[in-house]
């Protein structure tokens, strides 16, 4: 017995090793778009900016999964005007999204469950939340815009029933963001338009040991480092969760083949 342990363990570790091996680290992307020809000037920023695709790794990517479903666990109470923390927002000339105050898990699904980078979650300054996010289908890859480059968040993966997993990722403030390449503006800012920035994080990123991210938990503390995050999220290349016990059962049949093995051996 203690000699199929061993196996099973080495067996096992060797999964793990194979799972992190060869993985790139945190990257920056390139973000293609489609702009409103009807609109000019500063307007085409205040209208639909439509993801087209991106390209990292010298690779173009479109295999996108949009947010389909959000538990917001926490939102500071919106009692008007700037108050509050999360709430949804829209180019002004959007025709694509919503904009919604007092947010709802369905307004933030309308929000984050489209292609429309000037669809997005606004937050206040010193406004505090928190909310688990769900793709469609599960990714390796994460693809996050930032309205302004300078505000900070917090992600951790969770899994398909929201429990956090993995590492805390903080994206700073003021070094977290790669310019985006565009500009926004959306009904938050009134006639401000500002650049946009994005990072792109992985599974490793994220502390998991398989490419497969179910969702994330979104989250921003009610201060200057954080300073209100506006973002936009979306999954990239898909992936496929494993049954837990598709892999110990495939460990346990490698292990006893290579234990049969040992004893044909002897």
């Amino acid at each position: 017995m203690k000699r199929f342990t061993f196996v099973l363990s080495s067996v096992l570790a060797g999964f793990a090793i194979a799972a992190t091996a060869g993985v790139a680290e945190a990257f920056t992307f390139k973000t293609n778009y489609s702009l409103d020809a009807n609109l000019s000037g500063d307007d085409q920023w205040r209208g639909n900016i439509l993801l087209d695709s991106v390209k990292y790794n010298d690779e173009v990517h479109n295999d996108f999964r949009f947010v389909n479903r959000v538990d917001i666990l926490h939102n500071d109470l919106w009692t008007g005007g700037n108050t509050g923390a999360a709430s949804a927002d829209m180019g002004r000339h959007a025709t694509i999204g919503l904009s919604q105050e007092k947010l709802t898990n369905a307004g933030a699904v309308g929000a984050l469950g489209n292609n429309n980078l000037s669809s997005i979650i606004d937050g206040e300054d010193r406004g505090a939340f928190s909310m688990n996010i769900f793709f469609e289908q599960a990714v390796q890859n994460i693809l996050v815009w930032e309205r302004g480059m300078n505000s900070g968040m917090d992600i951790q993966a969770i899994d398909v029933n929201g429990n956090a997993i993995g590492n805390l990722l903080h994206i700073a403030r003021n070094n977290g963001w790669s310019d985006a390449g565009f500009r926004m503006g959306t009904m938050e800012i009134g006639n401000n338009v500002q650049n946009v920035g994005s990072r792109g994080v992985t599974w490793t990123d994220l502390g998991l040991s398989n490419a497969a991210i179910a969702g994330v938990r979104v989250s921003a503390q009610g201060n200057a480092t954080y300073n209100g995050p506006d973002w936009k999220i979306v999954g990239v290349e898909t992936a496929t969760t494993p049954e837990p016990f598709s892999i110990i059962g495939g460990a346990i049949a490698l292990g006893g083949a290579a234990l049969m093995k040992r004893r044909a051996a002897k």
